[in-house]
């Protein structure tokens, strides 16, 4: 299953675009750029496709949700089957080595994600777990009972995104490539301690309202249905 970036990309069929056009599709767009950048800059192109992006600054909340919830401890509501796959990429590591290529004249198509070997679910947040002192603990509860609760992947659970058809190369990319162009990756510790701390920096109310995961009140009404199935 693991892809590289020389896998092929989609090929959108389309009665034709105009230029400069705010209304494009987020994927077709960034295609289209990608194949009008090869276009006029021959050989010289350096293409990189972030997966998810996360750290320090990060106001999207997809992966602040998991070091927030975790230290609050409790119950923790933990998605899917442990070995789900994720890949994402401190945002320190990403711009680091986008710098270092760019110094370097480095041209090639490569994905921005890491770590070398895709992370399951349950090593991503038992490794947030470490960062904390809180005293948490994980039920996990499968893709189908969460799908019956109406909670969705990567929004209402951020970061997991469970092999589904179609995805079954979601968070299973090979970044030979990569490595051998220079990306490293910093610990999962040091980007969940760092996150934190950035998050606990922001205004109190900025804290209380994540946007990305569920509240308290819906996970603990979840984990409830959840236990009374069992």
């Amino acid at each position: 299953v693991p892809m590289t970036a020389n896998a092929p990309s989609f090929t959108y069929e389309t009665a034709g675009v105009e230029r400069g056009s705010n209304d494009l599709p987020y994927g077709l767009a960034k295609a289209l750029s990608e194949r009008e950048a090869q276009k006029i800059f021959v050989g010289r192109t350096n293409i990189v496709r972030p997966g998810l992006i996360i750290g320090p600054g990060d106001e999207t909340d997809r992966f602040t949700y998991w070091p927030v919830r975790i230290h609050k401890g409790g119950e923790v509501l933990a998605p899917g089957d442990p070995s789900d796959p994720v890949q994402i990429i401190d945002v320190r590591d990403l711009t680091e080595w986008m710098i270092r290529m760019a110094e370097g004249d480095q041209v090639g198509v490569f994905n921005g994600v890491g770590p070398f070997n895709p992370r399951p679910m349950a090593q991503l947040l038992y490794g947030i777990r470490a960062v904390t002192t809180a005293e948490t603990r994980f039920t996990w509860i499968n893709r189908e009972f969460l799908t019956d609760m109406g909670l969705r992947p990567y929004s209402d659970l951020p970061v997991w995104r469970p092999p589904t058809e179609g995805r079954e190369g979601f968070a299973r990319f090979d970044l030979t490539p990569e490595i051998a162009a220079g990306l490293t990756f910093r610990s999962l510790a040091v980007t969940a301690a760092d996150t934190l701390e950035y998050h606990f920096s922001r205004s109190s109310e900025r804290q209380a309202q994540l946007r990305a995961g569920i509240s308290l009140e819906r996970e603990a009404e979840v984990l409830a249905a959840w236990h009374a199935s069992r």
